[in-house]
């Protein structure tokens, strides 16, 4: 029986201690309300990552347009410009401006956005293909063959325009 009554008063005990710690973490020491440093959320807040937001803008953009003069502005990452000898099934795109470039296309479909002066010339891959060009304020599409040349640009132009290549769509 006093083995009893002692571990009662222990669990009492423990008990009231539990239900002070809670109180005295609730309250605070001094009795007024525990409340957090706000100045240091707010900087823990304004210190974390920052949202990734996806522009689609294409990478090393800068670089590409002072090695080789060719404006690349966005895509969805399936019209890669690529090393015209790196691979057989590349689409080419010839211009009195930057002569032969190279495109890789992956995927079910893809686009870019870009531009590249005096274009003439698109050779086709296994994908469909149109090219948006213009001259002046006159836009074209040209539907570009598979796995061939097709004449765009001044090559299919009446009076022989320069025209401007500003974007490629691709289909599987």
């Amino acid at each position: 029986m006093k083995a009893r009554k002692t571990m009662l008063r222990a669990v009492g005990a423990a008990l009231g201690a539990g239900a002070l710690a809670w109180v005295a973490i609730g309250s605070g020491l001094s009795g007024a309300p525990a409340r957090a440093d706000s100045s240091a959320m707010k900087a823990v807040a304004e210190e974390g990552p920052g949202y990734a937001i996806e522009d689609f803008g294409y990478p090393n953009a800068d670089k590409i347009l002072a090695e080789k003069h060719i404006t690349l502005k966005r895509g969805d990452g399936h019209i890669l410009l690529a090393d015209c000898g790196s691979a057989t099934d590349l689409m080419e795109v010839w211009s009195r401006a930057n002569e032969k470039i190279c495109f890789r296309v992956t995927g079910t479909k893809g686009y870019l956005t870009l531009e590249i002066p005096a274009v003439f010339a698109v050779k086709g891959n296994a994908y469909s293909a149109k090219v948006d060009m213009t001259v002046g304020a006159e836009e074209k599409t040209f539907d570009v063959n598979k796995n061939a040349w097709t004449p765009v640009g001044e090559s299919a132009d009446e009076q022989g325009r320069d025209f401007m290549l500003m974007e490629i769509r691709t289909s599987k």
